[in-house]
């Protein structure tokens, strides 16, 4: 357990922005006085040697009486904590682990190794993290994902409101118990669902209840990658992606507009045509990869076995390099094994199986759109930086310009190419709004599809460079 931090030798502002939390936590229910759980982890099962990068995991127990546990990585930027932007990262699903996001998006590390159980992952350094510019909290959220977890019962059902409200929890608590990061432009960046999370955490720093709570945050933006705003636009946007890739023909996109008149989530059961031409579609789609149609659609996640019931290695396997899967079953490999778990700090006995993406049985989604949130936040004029695989059929990239064009702002960079070298990295548009929208040729849903393209939009825009 880690002590407090002393006040002795800390800045003023620091001294005041304590004493007024202080103040705070007796006046407001949600923030009671908190211990605090924290450890340095200097080096991980399956990396030889030290980190070379500074890496703290911790607890922050909120909730009335701090019976949710919420796990986190915090990455320390290479270049200058004092000065460098510092980023909270949610990661989406809903109940998908940050782990995806510190070794396979934004993070320093990655992972290699066989596709065999009881062996343990090679860890390896990315060269292309996020954090090479930023320090980096990835917090495991909502309460049941990843290491994060409930004093209560184990079949707590969290949802949209209680992620924000444990989002906005944790963040006094850890600026509480790292002053040393007030100052420091902040920015909240997720991907995925947390499209529909980041803008309201955002905006509640900034206004309402909270407003007094986090003045002293210097809140600089946020940052998304193709996220889901209007999930009820999204299935529609998708007919549009598929002609437009030419996963289906024109005649049956004309065929669906006409039949189905733009309508493609709520089909009317008597509409007989419409769910014919749908059915059409699907039999297309189904069979290419939705997160990148560029790459192979592979086996399930199940690890696969041979038929007298052995686990395969990975060069038997029908899971290759190129799938997603093959990631998947590396973390689950070591975050499983009980060394990791150690090295860590994992709480012994406070969850069982670690699952990369838990099921959304027990998740209740209660927000129908984002879009509100980023149409208040854009009137405020805080930088934020929209991304887009445009390889990504899960949330097309046609669907999110579409939105930010509907928040009516005036194009004061218009659409263009960047350039990687002299190779086109995909195309960019900047609004009045100081949003920019960038989207990210070959790229997929997130981040891990081209880790290195994805970098390299991320590090222009944070330091103010021109894409």
């Amino acid at each position: 357990m880690i002590s407090p931090l002393t006040t002795n030798h800390l800045d003023p502002m620091v001294l005041s922005f304590r004493l007024s939390l202080s103040i705070l936590l007796h006046l407001h229910p949600l923030f009671s006085a908190s211990a605090y759980a924290h450890w340095t982890v200097n080096s991980l099962p399956g990396f030889s040697g030290d980190l070379p990068f500074s890496l703290e995991t911790g607890y922050v127990g909120v909730g009335d009486r701090e019976e949710f546990q919420l796990f986190y990585y915090f990455v320390k930027t290479y270049s200058n904590p004092k000065t460098d932007p510092l980023i909270l990262w949610l990661t989406g699903g809903p109940r998908c682990s940050s782990l995806s996001g510190l070794a396979f998006e934004s993070g320093p590390i990655n992972f290699e190794g066989e596709l065999k159980e009881g062996s343990l992952p090679q860890v390896l350094i990315n060269p292309y993290s996020w954090t090479q510019n930023s320090s980096i909290i990835y917090l495991d959220l909502p309460v049941g994902t990843g290491f994060s977890y409930t004093k209560t019962s184990q079949d707590h059902k969290s949802g949209d409101h209680e992620q924000v409200q444990h989002s906005l929890q944790f963040l006094k608590k850890w600026f509480d118990d790292h002053p040393e990061f007030i100052s420091n432009p902040f920015y909240i960046a997720g991907n995925s669902y947390s499209g529909m999370i980041v803008p309201i955490v955002a905006l509640q720093i900034l206004e309402g209840t909270y407003k007094h709570i986090f003045s002293f945050i210097n809140f600089q933006g946020y940052i998304l990658g193709n996220p889901f705003t209007i999930p009820h636009a999204s299935e529609n946007f998708r007919i549009l992606f598929a002609r437009n890739m030419a996963l289906i023909s024109d005649e049956l996109y004309e065929s669906l507009e006409t039949s189905c008149q733009g309508e493609y989530v709520n089909i009317d059961p008597n509409n007989v045509e419409c769910l014919k031409h749908y059915d059409t579609y699907t039999k297309c789609a189904s069979v290419v990869k939705q997160g990148c149609i560029l790459w192979p659609k592979c086996p399930s996640l199940k690890e696969p076995q041979t038929r007298f019931g052995q686990r395969r290695s990975l060069k038997s396997s029908l899971v290759g390099q190129r799938c997603r899967q093959y990631d998947a079953i590396l973390a689950y490999y070591w975050a499983n094994n009980d060394q990791v778990r150690k090295a860590l700090h994992i709480h012994e006995g406070s969850i069982g199986e670690w699952i990369r993406c838990r099921g959304k049985e027990y998740y209740n989604f209660e927000l129908t759109s984002a879009f509100p949130y980023h149409v208040n936040l854009s009137s405020k004029g805080y930088r934020s930086l929209i991304y887009s695989g445009d390889h990504d059929m899960v949330v097309p990239h046609m669907e999110t310009h579409a939105w930010i064009k509907a928040l009516n702002y005036s194009v004061v960079d218009d659409w263009r190419p960047w350039f990687i070298d002299d190779e086109v990295g995909g195309y960019t548009r900047s609004f009045a709004n100081n949003m920019t929208f960038v989207t990210v040729k070959g790229g997929g849903h997130t981040p891990e599809y081209l880790r290195e393209e994805s970098s390299i939009v991320f590090k222009r825009w944070i330091i103010g460079e021109s894409l």
